[in-house]
């Protein structure tokens, strides 16, 4: 795989947010949630994720997540998500979800 330069990277907004609803997504091919997350002053963005084997819903709503912040929204089934949240995709496809190891305020900006 190529390297990218650092420019390239600052053009990825990584940024913190906290789940603040979650949903069954039945109609996605593979198992996963709707997630509504709070980026603080930068708005709620929706995020479909496949992190079902892992994360009961009830246990995510109040998380803490790193998401992709600026892709452009993608419809998967019937629904739109706007950000890509971010986690380490282990042998069995379970994906474990990438957090701060502190509460930090939503909406910031990881580099």
């Amino acid at each position: 795989m190529p390297n990218i330069t650092y420019k390239d990277f600052l053009k990825i907004e990584l940024r913190v947010g906290t789940i603040i609803k979650v949903e069954d997504f039945p109609e996605a091919i593979k198992p996963a949630y709707k997630l509504w997350i709070d980026f603080g002053e930068l708005g709620i963005k929706k995020s479909s994720a496949q992190i079902t084997k892992l994360y009961k819903k009830e246990d995510l709503v109040g998380r803490q997540v790193i998401a992709v912040y600026n892709l452009p929204p993608k419809k998967i089934a019937n629904f739109i998500s706007e950000c890509l949240i971010l986690g380490v995709i282990l042998e069995g496809n379970e994906v474990v979800l990438l957090q701060p190891d502190r509460k930090v305020p939503n909406g910031k900006r990881i580099l």
